[in-house]
């Protein structure tokens, strides 16, 4: 089981890991020694301080998508 760091809310525990784990599941090189699923070691990389939510958004996920003017939603970690 993997404890959340007291400085994290639950919420933003819960929501880095996961878009953590999508990068992890797509290829990303993992930071930390794991032999667990995707899910828990993005859970230890989140409670280790390996990855964080980016403080700022990244361009493109705030560039206009078909030129229609509309935000593609996507959020990012920042791998420390």
């Amino acid at each position: 089981m993997v404890h959340r760091p007291a400085e994290l809310s639950a919420f933003e525990f819960v929501k880095v890991s996961a878009l953590r784990t999508a990068q992890l599941m797509r290829g990303c090189v993992p930071r930390v020694e794991s032999r667990f699923k995707a899910t828990l070691t993005a859970q230890s990389e989140v409670a280790q301080g390996k990855v964080a939510r980016a403080e700022e958004p990244l361009a493109e996920a705030h560039a206009p998508v078909s030129g229609v003017g509309a935000q593609s939603g996507r959020e990012s970690v920042t791998v420390r």
